[in-house]
């Protein structure tokens, strides 16, 4: 009996072993191939941008293959800017919350890996009983302990695939907490980008309500001598009042733009906001852009995608090994039930049991239900697939509609820059000809409505190149994979493997669906 129970441990060792080596059923997962294409656009990209002469307006470069840095939005050069971004990263709930989310997950996918092994359980149990009083039979004590062992014997892989898919399970949450964290930077920057876009153009729009004043009281100066007709004075107050009326509407963007940021930094509204000036940020001129067969590798919506086919695939294994037999095997080894005496000869050798026991179990008939369940995730396996590539699609037109409006928004600056000057002379010299008469007030009129409207557009095609450069590091995957603590984790990943006593199907450059031969 003891050579027995030496032997045991041993035993369910080397059937672990012999279970861990047999086959999995299901589809082995096979990563996505990359696109074969060699352009974003379609056609060539341009070496650079066009330049414009003012702030924000330089010429940007794209460089064909380069990587995108862990912390891209320190190349705007803007302390402010790079403050905001690390305290967001500190505070935001919603960062957190995708955190500890991850956390969870990975601890579900450790209890998961714990059916790989055997499971123990301890008992032990004391009970006092005794007869009536009429019994000349005496109280006694019953006192009973043991050790129960079982183990499945994942002969077919439905184990193995379970694992498998909350392993992957896991890495769609670690991908969705990566979109989280690239998204709130993205938020942070463009909704500073739009605080101070807002502020510049409050500041263009009083300076223009005090021209438009000083110009108000010309008028009125030249109607008290009768040089102008009382209608151009009305005209001209009708036009500071509409000028007038478009400042609190800024106004009332800017506080919203505001209250966002805040939330965004996980601050309460009203609790102070550096104040941001679009003269101090820095356009990055040397864009890195990163080959198209990378893309689906950086993004982590798409590697999100790609997880949840993981999951599909997985599950289609676990749906198919449910139909086949499941193998068992338990042992034990306590004292007898009922045992009689104190608690020190329980374990004593002539009141002790063992047990060592096989079973299988054969689904004969389920009414349909577990061929119903494989079929379902064969149909999931094929919807994760339509939106994987779905996600895939939209990540390239994502890069495809930023490095098209870098480029026009570019020009856009640059025309724009030369009509907001245009317009500038040319109501300078409307003014010096009304004030000699030579011109009427319409024509003032119209020169400073053309001068009011090109700045203002000028102020929205400078946060315009800024709110670009910015979409396209965020388009190409946010440059999660150079990150510090990214790389960390990785490293402790690769020290700390999970404890799998067979290895996982290895990824390889293509999508493969079930065969025909493996649907019901």
């Amino acid at each position: 009996m003891f050579i027995s129970l030496r032997l045991l441990p041993r035993l369910l060792a080397s059937v672990a072993v012999v279970s861990a080596a047999g086959c999995a059923v299901g589809p082995d997962f096979h990563r996505p191939e990359a696109p074969a294409i060699q352009s974003y656009t379609g056609k060539p990209l341009p070496d650079s941008t066009t330049s414009a002469d003012i702030v924000g307006g330089a010429a940007q470069h794209f460089l064909q293959g380069q990587d995108v840095p862990g912390q891209w939005w320190t190349l705007f050069k803007s302390d402010p800017m790079t403050g905001l971004v690390n305290e967001a990263l500190a505070a935001n709930p919603d960062l957190a919350s995708a955190e500890a989310t991850l956390e969870q997950a990975q601890e579900n996918a450790r209890a998961t890996e714990g059916a790989y092994f055997p499971q123990a359980d301890a008992r032990y149990s004391a009970a006092r009983e005794g007869r009536g009083p009429g019994s000349h039979i005496p109280a006694f004590d019953l006192f009973n302990a043991g050790v129960t062992v079982s183990y499945v014997l994942d002969v077919f892989g439905g184990v193995r695939r379970g694992v498998e898919a909350t392993d992957a399970q896991t890495d769609n949450t670690r991908f969705q907490m990566e979109a989280t964290y690239t998204s709130l930077i993205s938020n942070v920057m463009t909704t500073a980008i739009r605080v101070a876009s807002t502020q510049a153009q409050i500041a263009a729009t009083q300076d223009i309500i005090k021209a438009e004043s000083q110009s108000l009281d010309l008028l009125n100066q030249q109607f008290e001598l009768g040089a102008v007709a009382k209608g151009d004075v009305l005209a001209q107050q009708s036009e500071l009042a509409q000028i007038q009326a478009s400042l609190p509407p800024l106004q009332k963007q800017l506080s919203q733009f505001q209250f966002q940021l805040s939330q965004l930094l996980g601050r309460f509204p009203g609790t102070g906001m550096p104040t941001l000036d679009l003269n101090t940020l820095y356009l990055p001129t040397d864009l890195p852009v990163s080959l198209p067969s990378k893309l689906i590798d950086q993004r982590p919506d798409v590697r999100s995608a790609e997880a949840n086919l993981h999951v599909a695939s997985a599950n289609v294994g676990v749906a198919t090994a449910n139909l086949l037999p499941q193998f068992t095997l338990s042992a034990g080894y306590g004292s007898p039930t009922p045992g009689i005496g104190d608690a020190g000869t329980v374990f004593n050798g002539n009141n002790l049991l063992w047990n060592l026991a096989g079973g299988v179990t054969q689904p004969i008939f389920h009414g349909g239900t577990l061929l119903a369940r494989k079929r379902a995730a064969l149909d999931a396996y094929d919807a994760a697939a339509a939106r994987y590539r779905s996600v895939a699609l939209s990540a390239f037109q994502d890069v495809a509609n930023t490095l098209r409006a870098m480029q026009l928004d570019a020009e856009t600056l640059r025309v724009q820059l030369y009509a907001e000057k245009s317009s500038e002379q040319s109501l300078g010299i409307v003014q010096e000809r009304f004030k000699a008469g030579a011109v009427s007030y319409l024509s003032l009129l119209d020169a400073e409505r053309q001068y009011e409207q090109a700045r203002i557009l000028l102020v929205q095609a400078q946060a315009n190149r800024y709110a670009d450069t910015v979409a396209l590091f965020v388009a190409l995957g946010g440059g999660w994979w150079n990150r510090d603590d990214f790389a960390t984790a990785a490293q402790d990943k690769k020290n700390n493997p999970s404890p799998t006593p067979a290895p996982l199907p290895v990824a390889t450059d293509a999508v493969v669906a079930p065969t025909p031969e493996q649907k019901p």
